[in-house]
């Protein structure tokens, strides 16, 4: 499964998409937004996809907007609609119960940083770099970009990356919140499947449970969430992967859930 824009490939349960126009720096254009829709939902509906991994091709994860139609139609209207694109498949993303990994292969630009941080998890080669891109063209920050690096990296820095347009190298995005590890860039994607096969292994349920959970951690009060905590663990502990895991701890052996 693949398209010009963006090549797919599913294997046992893992979907890996990498964004395939190395040579334009793989630009949010309109080609490769439509692809990334189609393959998200796609992957929220097929049941045998548990995990996807997002990553670039060539020496760039993603430069962000395609500039080309940048001005080309300024109007609002104009604007907007070329957003919605963008924000569907971000929805979809955020949503969705199962794990979405990206793999920052290199530079993220503008929208490209805010896709990179759409990963439940964000592994980062020791080459990638980031930037916001959006000062230098005068527009507003975009790609869900604001909502994720503040939950991340707090107010103060997010408001350094954003006005500044300073270029934050691998190693200053781990240690600000900003990725969730740095790996060698010769091994970043032998480690996001190996990763992935790991969550695609394990017990997907209860990882949706935790993943919805964590959704809402920074807008629930601690009553609030103690009460969904109480209602997931029940339904947690319902599963046959529960039963499954517990068992192969007293029996020493390495469980095999189901996702059931």
């Amino acid at each position: 499964m693949s398209t010009a824009a963006v090549l797919a490939e599913v294997s046992n349960g893992v979907a890996c998409w990498t964004l395939n126009r190395p040579a334009e720096r793989n630009p949010f254009s309109a080609e490769i937004k439509q692809a990334l829709l189609k393959l998200a939902q796609e992957f929220v509906a097929d049941e045998r996809q548990k995990v996807v991994i997002i990553t670039g091709a060539g020496e760039f994860f993603s430069a962000g907007g395609d500039l080309r139609v940048v001005g080309s139609d300024p109007s609002p209207l104009n604007t907007r609609r070329i957003i919605s694109v963008t924000h569907a498949f971000l929805r979809l993303l955020h949503s969705c119960e199962k794990p979405v990994i990206t793999a920052v292969n290199g530079g993220a630009v503008g929208a490209g940083v805010g896709l990179a941080m759409s990963g439940d998890i964000v592994l980062a080669s020791d080459r990638a770099w980031f930037m916001s891109g959006f000062p230098r063209i005068g527009a507003v920050p975009d790609a869900g970009l604001m909502y994720y690096l503040t939950r991340a990296v707090g107010l103060p820095k997010a408001r350094d990356f954003l006005l500044t347009n300073r270029r934050i190298d691998a190693a200053g995005a781990d240690a600000s919140g900003m990725v969730s590890r740095v790996v060698p860039h010769d091994e970043l994607m032998a480690q996001a499947r190996a990763l992935a096969r790991e969550l695609a292994e394990g017990p997907t349920a209860a990882t949706a449970l935790t993943k919805a959970m964590l959704a809402q951690t920074l807008h629930d009060s601690f009553d609030s969430h103690l009460l969904r905590e109480d209602l997931a663990q029940a339904v947690a502990f319902s599963t046959n992967d529960l039963a499954e895991g517990v068992a192969a701890l007293k029996e020493k052996r390495r469980p095999r859930f189901q996702g059931r």
